[in-house]
């Protein structure tokens, strides 16, 4: 598989920079200080900045019983206990970038509940597949708010994509197909399919969403070659509510995560990945199109505990 996200250093260590000045201070002060007696502080620390109740009891467990054995002293021992075992939660993260096909158009499906961010995280990743050089089509399968359809337009003309859009109200796995279709015929690089944003608790529409996804793989051979699901990192633990909702329905390969730059706490990166080994692929941190980034665990890591 082609890899068609590239990793930009300076710019992500940037950008991770300001997510945890943001989202993670609390964290960093407790670690910085952390002894003995400060690791049930820690605990209440992680568990506030949405680390998730199964990855802090992980992280604090392994850090009391290395304390236990011997393995660690003071705060710097301490640390480098709990940093090696974020580090070890987030290694499947490290290579996930978005990958494509070797040939022919690469296929992207984009599934979320509504708020979360998504239409706008579709116009940034087009943007970005633009920026470095590929063709780029957007398609609509909202069918049913006019306003997400024109919103999602614009944008398309703005980057330089092209965009397909269907009847209002009409068949969104027609949509797709249509694109699929088109963009095959216009030897596009990248079709990025927008679905409608759906309540995770909606059956018919979660039905909707699986009709889409089998017209996909019908059509084209290894499509979509990412199923990637934008969540709203503001929403703390309702977010891997939302997931395990849509990955019964869907394969979701990767994660789009939302709103980072808002009212987020950044543990969230870690519960999703501890408690669905789903890797978070891409970050917005931003309104523009240009904040956008891929994840970057080893600058995450560095930024709490730096």
């Amino acid at each position: 598989m082609a890899r068609l996200f590239k990793k930009k250093p300076e710019r992500r260590k940037g950008l991770w920079r300001k997510v945890v000045d943001l989202a993670l201070t609390d964290v960093r002060v407790a670690a910085g200080g952390m002894d003995h007696a400060s690791l049930e502080e820690l605990e209440e620390r992680l568990l506030a900045a949405d680390f998730g109740v199964s990855a802090t009891l992980r992280l604090v467990g392994r850090v009391e019983d290395a304390v236990r054995r011997g393995k660690v002293r003071g705060t710097v021992g301490l640390k480098a206990a709990l940093q090696d075992e974020i580090r070890t939660i987030l290694e499947p993260s490290v290579d996930a970038e978005l990958t494509g096909a070797e040939t022919g158009t690469t296929v992207y499906l984009i599934v979320g509940v509504n708020g979360v961010g998504k239409t706008t995280s579709v116009a940034k990743l087009a943007h970005h597949l633009v920026r470095e050089g590929r063709t780029v089509t957007v398609a609509a399968a909202d069918t049913f708010r006019a306003g997400a359809v024109e919103q999602l337009g614009m944008w398309a003309e703005r980057i330089g994509a092209d965009f397909i859009r269907g009847q209002q109200g009409g068949d969104p796995a027609a949509v797709a197909f249509d694109a699929l279709e088109a963009a095959e015929a216009r030897g596009t690089d990248v079709l990025l399919i927008d679905t409608a944003g759906r309540l995770h608790t909606n059956r018919d529409l979660m039905t909707e969403l699986d009709k889409i996804d089998r017209v996909v793989r019908r059509r084209i051979e290894g499509a979509p070659h990412e199923t990637l699901m934008v969540l709203d990192a503001t929403v703390g633990q309702n977010a891997l509510r939302q997931l395990k909702a849509f990955n019964e329905v869907v394969d979701v390969s990767g994660i789009i995560l939302a709103k980072m730059d808002s009212t987020a706490r950044g543990g969230i990166v870690v519960a999703i990945q501890e408690e669905m080994g789903i890797p978070v692929k891409l970050v917005g941190l931003g309104e523009s199109v240009e904040d956008v980034t891929t994840f970057d665990p080893d600058a995450f890591v560095e930024g709490v505990f730096g």
